[in-house]
């Protein structure tokens, strides 16, 4: 059923490129891939490019930019049909573009959403528990994503990430590797956590191969101010920290909570406010509860794209993760599925120096509750909630 599923979009992005010329062979493409730090590196990427003077535009979690002109892409969605995504490269084309940096997901490479689309460069961030709901096996997720490798003339692999072996044995092009341990630009970011660090290293090194100077890519990626939703801070005035951020994998919310946590006060609280989808990989759920044990101060369970799923259900299954780690779940762990009033809760026991972390959501504009989409925005709510507003 899968393989009817996916030659049905495989002719579909055949006719999308027809339709639309082929417009992606007019175009240096740069492909980017991995669980986490996807969105960032696409971002950092164009930023280097357009900060050297290059026509560059990208389509990511956030949206789509294509000259000074923003355009949504839609709900919770990462690459686009592929009608969709040529359309957008042939207005690239049409508008003098060179660069176009993709944001590519496990489920577009597995879809052949992005066949046709001739990649210059592909870059893995990393590859972590993820989307098994979709892919059924860890095996059938990285074979998924080595399909970017195996079309890319150049890749950019993280040489640290426990996948590069398997990576790099699949990748047909010229391989280039970066890692942490070899900051060669010796860069200071402005954004927090060595996830970041390794964001930015990945950049440097595509734009290094597209021929930017070094002084350059250190100067563009120590002025990246960071994306909406990424270790978001919202500042209303109040004594204690509140951040907003998309972490919604295992690994993304064990990064974010060890930097959180590295920077806060002495014997100040860390308070965790997540949840995990519904209708998607509920292996995650007990395994993100396990990880919010160890590392928050106090965990506060909620709904996050429900879907048709029980919020209940979900957040039981979260707590097992905390049970297992012995969670103190009298004084530490509350459920609340009401997304609204876990914010209210968390930030109504935060005292002076204490850190609220806000995960799952990030940049998202709307929340899936019961199949229907609900306008919803994270920052918006814990600004109402911290001016006192209870709407």
């Amino acid at each position: 059923m899968q393989n009817i599923k996916n030659i049905y979009h495989l002719v579909q992005a055949f006719l999308a490129a027809i339709i639309c010329g082929f417009p992606a062979k007019k175009l240096k493409v740069i492909g980017v891939t991995g669980t986490d730090g996807k969105t960032t590196t696409v971002h950092m990427i164009a930023k280097i490019l357009e900060d050297a003077g290059k026509k560059v535009a990208y389509v990511s979690t956030i949206g789509a930019k294509i000259g000074k002109s923003e355009y949504e892409t839609g709900f919770h969605v990462t690459t686009p049909d592929p009608f969709a995504l040529q359309r957008f490269l042939k207005r690239m084309a049409g508008n003098g573009i060179e660069y176009a940096v993709l944001e590519v997901t496990s489920h577009g490479l597995d879809q052949n959403r992005v066949a046709f689309i001739p990649f210059e460069i592909g870059v893995l961030t990393n590859i972590t528990h993820e989307h098994l709901d979709y892919h059924k096996t860890f095996e059938n997720y990285l074979k998924a994503k080595t399909r970017l490798f195996k079309d890319a003339k150049i890749s950019v692999l993280n040489s640290e990430d426990l996948a590069f072996g398997k990576i790099e044995q699949l990748t047909k092009g010229k391989i280039y590797k970066y890692s942490k341990s070899n900051n060669w630009l010796n860069l200071k970011l402005k954004i927090e956590g060595d996830y970041n660090l390794s964001n930015a290293l990945a950049s440097a090194e595509v734009a290094k191969l597209l021929g930017i100077d070094t002084k350059s890519i250190k100067n563009s990626l120590e002025n990246f101010a960071g994306l909406a939703g990424r270790m978001e801070e919202i500042n209303e005035g109040q004594d204690f920290k509140v951040v907003v951020d998309f972490a919604h994998t295992p690994n993304a919310l064990e990064q974010a909570l060890k930097v959180l946590k590295s920077r806060r006060a002495k014997k100040s609280k860390l308070i965790a406010v997540f949840g995990c989808a519904g209708e998607r990989d509920n292996q995650k759920r007990p395994m993100m509860g396990e990880i919010s044990a160890k590392l928050a101060d106090v965990t506060v369970i909620t709904s996050e794209d429900t879907r048709s799923e029980d919020p209940q259900k979900i957040s039981l299954e979260i707590l097992e993760g905390l049970k297992k780690s012995g969670g103190k779940l009298n004084t530490n762990v509350f459920i609340e599925t009401d997304r609204t009033k876990a914010i209210q809760l968390a930030i109504g026991m935060a005292r002076k120096s204490d850190t609220v972390a806000i995960f799952g959501k990030g940049h998202e504009k709307s929340m899936n509750i019961e199949g229907i989409e609900v306008p919803w925005s994270d920052q918006e709510t814990v600004r109402r909630v911290l001016k006192g507003v209870n709407k």
